[in-house]
């Protein structure tokens, strides 16, 4: 059994101490794929080293995080653009729009989305997507960039059943983590509701552990446990979970 983490950010400082044994906690839960999206400028020499360190399980991706679109946006997009042009990535993200905690670069923010869309559909690269307070501009501009060569996964997803409608009305899949177990999220509902083929798991790591880690740092490790509850919700086996929710992982990511 292959389990495949598309959204982890395991280059980052909170595992600076024990990077290469949390890598193998995850080959020990059968988590052998884990994809890497970008934050920004400061994340991209980190997140190259554990890939080259790792390079049978670890994908980076490249993109410019919503959240780190500031005055400087056009110095970061630069530099995103080159990145992708040396042909090392897997995809691109992670982007989108986050309004959650401030708005003062929303219309930056959809610039910076729009331009990544492109290049992704330049390079044939899939996209990691995050959204938070802003899905009905963040999917208005996919709408608008969409084309056959534009596909990827809305990241941690935790909406409606219309909005997941509305995100495989234009083909992309959904990520699933941690939240799918929290008691109260109601998102096991929707997840009941939606076809396997749709989805695919993450972790989001260091962020939104699973139950029973609730609150502690997330690793990729945990996402067996956020299989077993889409296995459970879903009323398959966890094998199943796995082998179709990595495929949709391979289609997607590892077309090259």
């Amino acid at each position: 059994m292959t389990l495949t983490d598309t959204h982890t950010h395991l280059y980052l400082d909170d595992f600076a101490d024990d990077r290469r044994q949390v890598v193998e906690n995850a080959l020990e839960n059968s988590v052998e794929r884990l994809f890497l999206p970008n934050i920004d400028s400061t994340t991209i020499k980190d997140m190259k080293a554990m890939a080259t360190a790792f390079p049978a399980h670890c994908f980076p991706l490249m993109g410019l995080h919503p959240t780190s679109v500031k005055e400087n946006f056009e110095a970061e997009l630069a530099l995103v653009e080159m990145e992708l042009s040396a042909g090392d990535y897997y995809g691109v993200g992670e982007i989108g729009m986050d309004l959650y905690w401030d708005n003062t670069f929303e219309e930056q923010q959809k610039e910076a989305f729009r331009r990544q869309l492109q290049w992704a559909k330049k390079y044939q690269l899939a996209v990691s997507i995050h959204t938070r307070n802003a899905f009905e501009s963040t999917y208005q501009i996919v709408k608008e960039e969409l084309t056959d060569e534009l596909t990827g996964a809305f990241h941690c997803f935790t909406g409606t059943i219309d909005e997941a409608k509305q995100i495989m009305d234009v083909g992309f899949k959904m990520g699933i983590g941690g939240i799918v177990t929290f008691k109260n999220s109601g998102l096991a509902e929707v997840v009941a509701q939606l076809p396997l083929e749709a989805l695919v798991l993450e972790t989001d790591a260091p962020y939104l552990a699973p139950a029973p880690f609730r609150g502690k740092r997330n690793q990729s490790a945990y996402l067996f446990h956020i299989a077993e509850k889409v296995a459970g919700t879903k009323k398959v086996s966890l094998e199943t979970v796995a082998e179709t929710t990595s495929r949709t992982a391979e289609n997607l990511f590892l077309k090259k």
